[in-house]
């Protein structure tokens, strides 16, 4: 199974347009050039999103096979993972069918959305299919429901075997969020914790997105940076694209890798 990569870099999301940055890659050909440039700068993953013709996010399989064979083509090292999100669109049925029918190496998916239609035999078997074809599923954990919910299927073996991988999402997606990176200390409390192998990262909203993932980095978590979740670097300015903000945060873990390495 694959694991989660160092640095992912998150393009586009589902919600954010060209009005919010001229930079934001939706056509399949701009994801490509936004792929090469953030791989050349840091990146080993990618958070993939798709539109549809009008701009809006779409569970597309056919668009996604297509985007897939071309970013391996273009990026052959980078690891993509697709996503599953409904942003009110899709019910969880419609989100398990577009991974079987994908079958990415790797995919994003929210327990809480998974879950929502309570319908266990359905869910069991999702994840019960997804470990048994080997593909990682990364659960998108938000705050302490979702940590309850999480570690209650896992210790009962509902998720698969571990490691298993989560993202901890400082903040929420909603206009003027600003995560600190003191957000991430609830989490960090619960993962040492668990008696449980976790693969895990750290994605944060707004201004202080470089400092929050500094700090997820100093703790041994890795990272997802990009334009879905924030448009600012550190000193306050808006970046000018995607690779931009992963040139940045690349050598705060350089950094990281440094200090930790005069210490030995």
């Amino acid at each position: 199974m694959t694991p989660l990569p160092a640095l992912m870099v998150a393009p586009t999301g589902a919600r954010k347009t060209k009005a919010d940055h001229p930079k934001l890659p939706i056509t399949l050909p701009e994801i490509l050039r936004t792929a090469e440039a953030c791989f050349r700068a840091g990146a080993d993953g990618l958070h993939l999103h798709i539109r549809d013709a009008q701009g809006a996010h779409v569970l597309d399989a056919g668009q996604y096979r297509e985007a897939l064979e071309a970013l391996h083509a273009a990026v052959p090292d980078m690891a993509v993972q697709i996503t599953t999100e409904a942003v009110g669109r899709y019910s969880p049925s419609e989100q398990r069918r577009i991974v079987r029918e994908v079958r990415p190496d790797l995919v994003s998916v929210s327990l809480a959305e998974m879950t929502a239609d309570d319908d266990q035999t359905a869910v069991l078997d999702f994840y019960h299919w997804a470990a048994g074809n080997g593909i990682a599923v990364q659960h998108i954990l938000y705050g302490p429901e979702d940590l309850q919910r999480f570690e209650t299927m896992a210790q009962q073996g509902q998720l698969g075997a571990g490691p298993l991988q989560a993202i901890f999402v400082l903040g929420r997606y909603s206009d003027g969020q600003e995560s600190v990176p003191a957000d991430l200390d609830p989490f960090l409390a619960w993962q040492a914790a668990l008696d449980l192998p976790l693969d895990w990262a750290v994605c944060a909203f707004g201004r202080q997105e470089t400092a929050c993932l500094a700090a997820a980095a100093v703790a041994g978590g890795k990272l997802r940076i990009g334009f879905e979740n924030s448009l600012w670097n550190a000193d306050g300015a808006i970046a000018a694209d995607n690779a931009e903000r992963v040139a940045e945060i690349a050598q705060v873990i350089s950094k990281e890798k440094n200090r930790a390495l005069a210490t030995v």
